[in-house]
């Protein structure tokens, strides 16, 4: 294998609601090609878990039509959080859990007695298998004689790492988000692993940014892929989104990365502001440092939302201030700072012209994302990644919001170019100008009257 960096660099990134295969020019920084398709959930079998197989089809057919029209240097990997794998030398033991399957619930009560405290984890309590350890805790509880054949639990990036490279191996941006697993200030695997006695099944931690190995022959054969192709270890999706920034010297900055989740990280900020009762946790970064972290499920209420996408015009914008069009917290329910609320409209949105429930929808969530910024840390600057990056209405309100710049990044996912950098060879991310904060007369009003309904409902 060469020792120089692989130039295009091909990022298995897998969303919640999508998957894709993303070719990255890692000597332009900018990205070639692109490959998607729907991450859909088997509802058959034990429970609603991920389809791998489908998945591992794509990826492989994504990696030889990307080497057949173009070339491929390096693989790297990137996925959502709160998913694990339990396999053993033959594969997976038991389907890859969906998180949102409400199944862990059952065993919430028994599950409670072991779980660590928020002092010691910085990981909330949240619904469903959203924490990763209450999802492996089910899973012993309900299939003990499957669980029983388990050799090895692999953070869903490190599941691919491990299907392309045979290499098993932990990394802590995957077990350091919401899992009930990690203590980010001990930088070590919390009390729950050795009181469950989950310990032996971790492997050895790796570095996000190393390279596990080169890719199987099968998969060589299948791809068309040379057989010294290099395999990263792997990285959660919202700590992707910080790697091209890490190198800033001007912390505290605040990160928010879009996608199905809208997560917002204040790098160099301080974890003592987080609440645990509103969904706000400590991520860990790819150099292993806690990161204060808060977030919503911002794309997934967006699309409840608005059914039909229309740009906002001025007149739309000052319809829906004017008349005090709002939506309140929360869609999804039990996530999110306002998980205990029930979303709804101040009026009916059916009346609504397609760009005032547009504008509408973007002011909502810039106001959500400023509470979450008042729980992680306002930075100095916001930079934005991921889809609301385009979305100049949701910018320019976030801008008034919080009074420091905004940034968007002109990237279309963060998530692929920064987990491209985990081959090295990055530097800090060049920013273009920050985005004019909205200028309203009435919209100062229009968000305090917000607040106030949001937070008395809470």
């Amino acid at each position: 294998m060469s020792n120089a960096l692989p130039r295009h660099i091909a990022v298995i990134d897998i969303g919640k609601t999508n998957a894709k295969v993303v070719l990255i020019d890692a000597e332009r920084g900018g990205q070639i090609e692109a490959l998607s398709r729907p991450n859909e959930v088997v509802r058959d079998e034990l429970y609603p878990h991920a389809d791998v197989e489908g998945l591992w089809d794509f990826i492989l057919n994504s990696l030889a039509a990307l080497q057949g029209a173009h070339r491929i240097d390096g693989i790297s990997i990137t996925t959502h959080g709160a998913t694990a794998a339990l396999v053993n030398e033959t594969g997976l033991v038991l389907p890859v859990l969906d998180y949102e399957h409400d199944g862990p619930e059952a065993s919430r009560p028994t599950y409670a007695q072991v779980r660590p405290g928020f002092a010691e984890t910085l990981s909330p309590p949240l619904p469903n298998g959203l924490n990763l350890g209450a999802q492996i805790f089910w899973q012993q509880a309900t299939f003990p004689a499957e669980f029983a054949a388990v050799t090895r639990i692999l953070a869903y990036p490190q599941y691919w790492a491990w299907r392309l490279t045979g290499i098993a191996a932990s990394e802590v941006t995957s077990l350091g988000c919401h899992t009930d697993l990690w203590s980010p200030e001990k930088n070590d695997f919390s009390s729950l692993v050795a009181r469950s006695g989950w310990r032996p099944l971790f492997p050895k931690i790796r570095p996000a940014a190393s390279v596990l190995g080169t890719i199987l022959p099968d998969v060589a054969a299948r791809t068309g892929l040379g057989a010294d192709i290099p395999v990263t270890c792997g990285i959660h999706d919202s700590n992707a989104s910080l790697v091209p920034h890490l190198a800033r010297k001007d912390t505290p900055f605040s990160v928010v990365s879009a996608g199905t989740w809208t997560i917002c990280m204040t790098v160099g900020g301080d974890t003592a502001g987080l609440d645990e009762a509103r969904d706000s946790l400590s991520n860990v970064d790819a150099q292993g440092r806690p990161v204060p972290t808060a977030r919503f499920m911002g794309g997934r209420e967006f699309d409840l939302l608005v059914p039909r996408i229309v740009e906002p015009s001025l007149d739309d914008i000052a319809a829906v201030i004017e008349a005090d069009v709002r939506a309140l917290p929360s869609f999804v329910p039990g996530v999110g700072p306002f998980g205990v609320t029930r979303g709804g409209w101040s009026v009916d949105p059916d009346g609504l012209s397609d760009g005032a429930r547009t504008a509408a929808a973007s002011l909502y969530l810039a106001l959500m994302t400023r509470e979450c910024l008042g729980l992680c840390g306002l930075g100095r600057m916001i930079i934005v990644e991921g889809p609301l990056a385009r979305n100049r209405l949701f910018c320019a309100a976030l801008g008034r919001l919080s009074g420091v710049p905004i940034h968007a990044s002109g990237d279309s996912t963060g998530t692929s170019m920064g987990a491209s950098l985990l081959f090295g060879g990055g530097s800090e991310a060049a920013l273009g100008d920050p985005i004019p904060p909205l200028e309203y007369a009435g919209f100062d009003d229009y968000a305090a009257k917000w607040r106030d309904r949001a937070r008395s409902q809470n």
